[in-house]
């Protein structure tokens, strides 16, 4: 598999289908610049979750897991003046530089970020009865995927799509023999999502500027 040159197919894509976006380019720039690993997901993944969020009619989108922001950016624009983004992050560094990315693309009304550990705040929201979610982005320490998708389901309702992003590892998943506790948490997180009978859900594999990788997607019923 040659990741240099899916790398350049991702470059062809994305100058296809996002184009010149000076948030987005804000938001990544300012990102490198106060240190942040580079993970955000790619401009065309980006993209397809917003595409995927205006399909379903996504008014709510929750996301675990806010590093920068970027994808924070795509779910703002996709649920519109009138939706909703709760985006929450462990690291108030982070976090911080995710507001000002968040603020410059003028989202600042539409998305919230909170600060602290996402499944004490996953209960508190559970504890509070907020309303359901119509999306559910999970990217954050994989490890906590089967946490974060037993969560998001109490936070769900019927017809509400879950994506958990980076499903593959670079096809270590498929090692059950291994130690990497981020490997073990998305295994089995995935063996969830195929057998909880109020899921239907797949997995895709992805390779790209991110590398060699992959998402799961599923639907409440």
């Amino acid at each position: 598999m040659d990741i240099d040159r899916s790398a350049l197919v991702d470059d062809y894509l994305a100058g296809l289908f996002v184009g010149d976006d000076p948030a987005l380019d804000h938001a990544l720039a300012a990102s490198v610049g106060a240190g942040l690993p580079p993970i955000a997901v790619s401009a065309v993944q980006g993209k397809f979750l917003y595409i995927l969020a205006q399909s379903c009619g996504a008014r709510r989108v929750l996301e675990v897991g806010t590093l920068g922001g970027y994808s924070a950016i795509w779910f703002g624009r996709a649920v519109g003046e009138q939706g909703t983004v709760l985006s929450l992050e462990i690291d108030p560094a982070h976090a911080a530089v995710a507001r000002k990315n968040v603020a410059s693309a003028g989202l600042a009304s539409i998305v919230t970020i909170e600060v602290g550990p996402a499944l004490q705040t996953l209960d508190r929201f559970i504890a509070a009865h907020v309303e359901p979610f119509d999306m559910i982005f999970i990217d954050a320490d994989k490890r906590n995927n089967p946490n974060y998708l037993t969560r998001g389901l109490e936070l769900s309702h019927p017809g509400t799509i879950v994506v958990v992003d980076n499903v593959v590892r670079a096809g270590e998943v498929v090692d059950a023999s291994g130690r990497d506790p981020d490997v073990a948490g998305t295994r089995r997180c995935l063996e969830m999502m195929a057998t909880d009978p109020r899921l239907q859900a797949t997995a895709l594999q992805t390779v790209g500027a991110k590398g060699y990788d992959g998402f799961a997607l599923a639907r409440v019923r």
